[in-house]
């Protein structure tokens, strides 16, 4: 399977000819092509950063054969399409082409007390790769490659050394990284990585490129 990373939170997964785009957001500046000629859209929450509205609205306006799925609050947004937009929680499990997608959540990570909580699932793909969303989400069964937040205004990075920690992937790819700088990225590579506090090396993959997983 390859692993195709996007700006951002937008990471596409493609094989057997097929191709699964999970968070395609208003960061991602080909977020609308991506979804256009996808399988399927994976989306973990409804924040802008993860799901553009439009973009997703006119995939499936283009392609009739585009199926999406993602917590209910993402349904009541773009509209159930013919059922062809689907409401997923935790404990889900379900197939899209040739990709098994396992569902876990169920809350956004806390960014402040005043700050209400949403719906946030993660996404594991052939039990391969794990996409959290936002939240340091621990699904409890083996990671190969786990999709790594590292900026917002909810990352802690004491919380972060911990969930690495606790997922104990064979992988890390660096995700979510908008906020911060190219020597911010570095500095935080670093911290999750065997160099300061953690076991595995975190891959930080430039937007556009892939590897296989």
């Amino acid at each position: 399977m390859q692993l195709t990373k996007y700006n951002h939170a937008t990471v596409v997964l493609e094989r057997d000819g097929a191709t699964l785009v999970v968070d395609p957001g208003a960061f991602t500046s080909e977020a609308a092509d991506l979804v256009r000629s996808a399988t399927a859209v994976l989306v973990t929450h409804e924040h802008f950063d993860h799901l553009d509205v439009d973009a997703v609205r006119a995939g499936l306006e283009a392609n009739p054969d585009l199926v999406v799925r993602g917590p209910q609050p993402v349904v009541d947004q773009l509209g159930a399409h013919d059922g062809r937009v689907g409401a997923v929680a935790a404990g889900d499990a379900f197939t899209v082409g040739p990709f098994a997608v396992r569902v876990f959540g169920e809350q956004h990570a806390v960014i402040h007390p005043d700050v209400p909580v949403i719906p946030n699932v993660g996404y594991l793909v052939d039990d391969a790769v794990f996409h959290p969303g936002d939240s340091y989400l621990v699904p409890g069964v083996p990671v190969p490659t786990l999709l790594m937040p590292t900026s917002g205004p909810w990352t802690h990075m004491a919380e972060a050394v911990d969930y690495v920690r606790a997922v104990a992937p064979e992988r890390i790819v660096q995700i979510h990284e908008a906020m911060l700088s190219d020597l911010g990225q570095q500095s935080t590579a670093r911290f999750l990585g065997p160099e300061v506090l953690g076991s595995v090396p975190v891959t930080i993959l430039p937007a556009g490129e892939s590897i296989t997983v």
